[in-house]
């Protein structure tokens, strides 16, 4: 009774692990046509995990009693697509991963003419001369046919490990990580084969684990499939919701036909009916998240293709600006140099109606000196070949040389200038000073340009880790709304478009850049339009963070 008991068992659990390594790989061969199926590899993958399948289904047949009757044509069958699997192992190892078969003509016939032979033999009645069940056992009567098969077959077979081991050893990147899951999930069936099957039928006569066979195979279908679908996980998520389901039902279903009484049997189909809708959503639901997760992924592709597309111009842009800039500057220089020498009269004294227009020339040729200059450092910045050369300075001395500069702008626009120092030389600060020196120079320049009328404050202030510069005129004012835009790269006020259109608002933008590498800060304050403004300009002060500073000098 016992002994009933347990092959009965032996027989169930025989049929569950079939029909659910049948299942999975039946899900498999969708899952890997369906990423490409045009791919040889994916088409010789699904034949050979076909002819898996049908060669399974036929040894479990051999196995059963009821089938006694037919287990000399089934067991020819049985090499029969042994054989086919053999040739397709190699054909799928040799042309892994590529989308086209790779072996040339010749041999490709070669292949075909070999296995064609084989099956053909394998068939017929020189492969297996008779058959019978004894005690529950298949026994086979080899013929002459399954010498050239065992060749042929073995031949196959070596060849495919020798080729997914020389390309692996060769590959790199992706496919030696496709390669390397291949020859894993190879090696791994493999010794499961040996383990549990081989080893125990020599040594211990027992093919206890002889059941297990079929899941052994799906281990290395399982990792190629993966593989071959690797850069397309989100496939392998269906697979596994598809997988998961389909056991689930195979095994529930398996359970009616097991259950001890009709109640039970009752129950479990009840249970059944249940998973099966269950199933149906889960998966129904993993297909919706994965078409939206696609459509993520994709947009986020074009945006990422887009923006690189974006760099490339930007790129070009700043280099075509610094080529233009350095061509213009030259002639600018020239224009600039001898209007300003026929003005002083140094080629002779000229009339004062000539003296006007020359006077225009040479602002015209000025701003657009300005303007080049501008474009330069704006393209500094963007190719970040903006270099610095840090060193103890007193910012007291740098302002009194730029308001010095502009006296001729104050007395010309009759705007006074006032310097307010109230450091004295007490405290340096850590910074290059021909930068410091743009940054006053464009804080100047713009309060004169928007002022009517003075005078322009300017004020140096030591804090106590801090040197706080000011720069205050009673101009045009801005707006609160638009001062957020005013350090932005082209950012400009309303106001400032209206009076100045020539401007491009790029000097702000360059001097926040300089204040922000001198780890310090810029940012205005005006009470409205009409009220004036206030820039100031916060920067670290060097006495007793002398360390500090150093460690920033060695950072940039």
């Amino acid at each position: 009774m016992n002994t009933l008991a347990t092959q009965l068992y032996i027989f169930s659990l025989d049929l569950i692990i079939f029909l659910i390594v049948v299942v999975v790989d039946a899900l498999l061969i969708v899952l890997v046509s369906r990423s490409n199926p045009k791919s040889a590899t994916n088409k010789i993958f699904a034949l050979l995990n076909l002819s898996t399948m049908i060669w399974l289904a036929i040894t479990y047949a051999v196995r059963s009693p009821e089938f006694s009757s037919s287990v000399l044509l089934l067991s020819r069958l049985g090499i029969f697509f042994a054989a086919l699997m053999s040739a397709l192992f190699f054909m799928l190892a040799h042309t892994f991963p590529a989308d086209k078969i790779r072996l040339n003509k010749p041999a490709f016939v070669l292949v075909i003419i070999s296995t064609l032979i084989m099956l053909v033999l394998n068939i017929s009645p020189y492969a297996f001369v008779e058959a019978e069940f004894v005690e529950g056992a298949v026994r086979l009567r080899p013929g002459a046919g399954l010498v050239p098969f065992a060749v042929v077959s073995t031949l196959f077979s070596a060849l495919a490990v020798y080729y997914l081991f020389k390309k692996f050893k060769n590959s790199a990147g992706q496919e030696r990580q496709q390669l390397k899951l291949v020859c894993a999930g190879m090696l791994l069936m493999l010794t499961l084969i040996i383990a549990t099957i081989l080893v125990p039928i020599i040594f211990f006569n027992s093919g206890r684990f002889l059941l297990f066979a079929p899941l052994y195979t799906m281990i290395f279908f399982g990792m190629t499939a993966y593989a071959i679908v690797k850069h397309r996980l989100f496939n392998t998520k269906v697979f596994a919701a598809e997988a998961i389901v389909a056991i689930l039902w195979i095994v529930l279903f398996s359970k009616i036909f097991v259950a001890p009484s009709l109640n039970e049997a009752v129950i479990d189909i009840f249970v059944f009916a249940i998973i099966i809708v269950f199933g149906i959503l889960l998966v129904r639901s993993v297909l919706q998240e994965i078409k939206s997760r696609e459509e993520i992924e994709k947009l986020a592709k074009d945006l990422e293709a887009v923006n690189e597309k974006l760099r490339k111009l930007d790129e070009a842009k700043s280099e075509f600006i610094s080529l233009a800039g350095h061509q213009l500057r030259t002639p600018l220089t020239v224009i600039k140099g001898y209007t300003s020498m026929l003005i002083e009269g140094t080629f002779g004294e000229i009339s004062k109606k000539a003296l006007a227009p020359m006077w225009k020339v040479f602002a015209a040729a000025n701003n657009l000196t300005k303007l080049v200059s501008e474009l330069l450092d704006l393209s500094r910045i963007e190719s970040g070949r903006l270099k610095y050369e840090f060193k103890k300075i007193y910012f007291d001395n740098i302002i009194e040389e730029v308001v010095k500069e502009f006296k001729q702008v104050s007395d010309g626009k009759s705007i006074a200038v006032e310097f307010v120092n109230k450091n004295n030389r007490t405290f340096s600060v850590y910074g290059d000073a021909d930068k410091l020196r743009e940054v006053v120079i464009n804080l100047l320049d713009n309060a004169f340009k928007y002022s009517e009328i003075g005078p322009i404050v300017v004020t140096l202030t030591p804090k106590a880790k801090s040197m706080l510069l000011a720069v205050a005129d009673r101009g045009f004012g801005m707006p609160g709304d638009e001062m957020p835009r005013l350090f932005q790269k082209f950012g400009r006020t309303e106001i400032a478009k209206k009076e100045r259109p020539d401007g491009m608002g790029i000097g702000l933008y360059f001097v926040k850049k300089i204040i922000d590498d001198h780890r310090g800060r810029i940012w205005a304050e005006s009470q409205g339009l009409g009220k004036g403004s206030t820039f100031f300009v916060e920067l670290p002060v060097r006495y007793d963070f002398q360390e500090d500073n150093e460690q920033f000098l060695s950072a940039l």
